[in-house]
């Protein structure tokens, strides 16, 4: 199930994905339609009006592209997992739009001392 190395007990789980590659604007990301958004038309129409806001600000920025890896796959239990890569603004030099895509899940104890969690690229 798990196993011991020089920092103490860990697990790793490792899952294969599916990978779509496209693009979406700069600011984008801000654009959240939540499940609240749905529960009535006035909810949608206020949802619809946060999202024409976010695009024309995003717009009067200058229209930036960048690319992101859409990767699908299920977890340990069988749920769907979407999560989004950041690929940068040049295009990936992948031939096609669908890729293959690798997650490794670590688990471990933080060592005392060593700070919070960090993002590791």
């Amino acid at each position: 199930m798990g196993s011991y190395d020089e920092h103490g007990f860990k697990v790793l789980r490792v899952f294969q994905a599916k990978a779509r590659i496209g693009q979406v604007l700069n600011g984008a990301s801000h654009l959240v339609l939540k499940p609240e958004d749905l529960s009535s038309p006035v909810a949608f129409q206020m949802a619809i009006t946060r999202i024409m806001d976010t695009l024309m600000k995003s717009l009067q920025e200058g229209p930036k592209r960048r690319y992101v890896a859409e990767i699908r796959f299920k977890d340990s239990m069988g749920n769907p997992v979407v999560i989004a890569v950041d690929l940068g603004e040049s295009p990936p030099p992948f031939s096609s739009k669908e890729v293959k895509a690798r997650i490794i899940v670590e688990l471990y104890e933080e060592e005392q001392g060593t700070g919070g969690l960090e993002e590791y690229t």
